[in-house]
């Protein structure tokens, strides 16, 4: 069994496009239209790429806090599919002879655009940054390397006649660098997977006017402003949406009831092998609640308590002090029960940079460190062990205010 190749269509006439193109209605970017390789690889992959993709939410968990944060990996990834090839083909509109930009360079930058996330497993980055590591110790398993054996598996898979080197091309970059900068920049961050989040007509303006010099995608320097929006931006979702306090509660409980299935779901072992991690996404949850074996009782009533809104409980937080970011060391919940007994009576000012954020024209990350009760009896001794270690820590308390009384009283 095999499938046509796809060179031809690779080299398929741009211009042409609307003409031999389907095209997808997206409620951002308008019709984004497919070219006829993506069709090829449609009709034999795209069901069971968008099956998977459909299926993992593209902010995790934010939903249960803010019901509008429902779109998917899918729909995402179709966003950074059409935002690439924009970015590619103004390029090549304004340095394609200089740059040696060719069609075949165009449709490799928007396949990469389309299967960048397909190395996502369940609930966003929470599988990788919270789960794994509690099951895989050690490990340095990335979403980003297991897109690559994804592209690999589906290539396989399906039979797909592409050519090695062009799909090495999609993978990585070796010559032309900026062209893998367009999906992934790992030099400055600014990307058009970033930007999918960004206000469109900022978009469109930094592309309009952007150019590559030395290998490096460069922007004007007077639109110094629409690049520090960007990053301001990103981190004002990462801090009142992303990393929500009731988000992040969620995010512990579900990382608790993976980790009581696991051994009997094989969760982790499903990252050695791209077939079974194919099948591995959000649905995991209705996986959980619909196996009635009493191993697993343990995780589905965590997945109840967080169906019924009986969450861990926030205690408080601090934001780490700049000084002390650069040699930062995880802190566990045996650091903060340690520091029960520990007392201080000395007094603190608020300052607003140390104290509040960090979110200034000059730096635009903020390290924050949270602290949740599993049950509403113990906030108060959590708190107050909280209060001890940031004392103990940096001989001051960092947090902004105590945990309100009225919280702490919860029963």
């Amino acid at each position: 069994m095999g499938a046509s190749s796809t060179d031809e269509l690779l080299k398929s006439n741009s211009s042409q496009k609307e003409r031999y193109s389907k095209h997808v209605h997206d409620n951002v970017h308008g019709n984004i239209y497919l070219d006829p390789v993506f069709w090829l690889c449609n009709s034999l992959t795209l069901k069971s790429f968008r099956g998977k993709l459909r299926d993992l939410k593209q902010l995790g968990l934010s939903h249960l806090v803010y019901p509008g944060a429902v779109h998917s990996r899918f729909e995402h990834s179709l966003g950074v599919y059409w935002l690439a090839g924009t970015a590619v083909q103004t390029l090549k509109d304004y340095q394609g002879l200089e740059l040696d930009i060719d069609d075949i360079d165009i449709q490799t930058v928007k396949l990469a655009g389309l299967l960048h996330d397909v190395g996502h497993g369940p609930f966003s980055h929470m599988f990788e940054r919270e789960f794994l590591p509690r099951v895989l110790s050690g490990s340095n398993w990335t979403h980003e390397d297991m897109s690559l054996k994804m592209i690999d598996y589906i290539v396989d898979q399906h039979y797909i006649d592409i050519d090695s080197g062009r799909l090495n091309r999609v993978k990585s970059a070796k010559e032309k660098q900026f062209l893998y900068d367009i999906v992934a920049n790992g030099r400055n961050g600014i990307d058009v997977d970033k930007k999918t989040s960004f206000n469109t007509s900022f978009v469109h303006r930094l592309m309009e006017t952007m150019r590559v010099m030395g290998d490096e995608i460069c922007y004007r320097a007077k639109d110094y402003l629409t690049v520090y929006k960007l990053f301001s931006a990103r981190a004002d979702l990462h801090r009142t949406v992303y990393t929500h306090a009731k988000v992040k509660a969620i995010e512990l409980m579900l990382v608790d009831a993976l980790l009581e299935a696991n051994e009997h779901l094989g969760i982790s072992s499903s990252i050695q092998q791209p077939a079974e991690f194919w099948k591995l996404d959000d649905t995991i949850i209705n996986a959980i609640l619909a196996d009635p074996r009493p191993e697993l009782k343990k995780a589905r009533d965590i997945i109840l308590r967080v169906r019924r809104r009986q969450l861990y409980q926030f205690c408080n937080e601090y934001s780490v002090p700049k000084a002390k970011q650069e040699h930062f060391k995880g802190i566990t919940a045996q650091d903060i029960v340690c520091s029960q007994d520990y007392c201080s009576d000395v007094k603190f000012l608020i300052d607003k940079e140390e104290r509040i954020s960090h979110l200034l024209p000059t730096f635009c990350q903020d390290m924050i460190v949270r602290v949740y009760a599993k049950e509403p009896h113990l906030v108060e001794a959590v708190s107050d062990a909280f209060e001890n270690f940031q004392m103990k820590t940096y001989g001051e308390k960092t947090q902004v205010h105590s945990t309100p009384e009225k919280k702490k009283r919860r029963r």
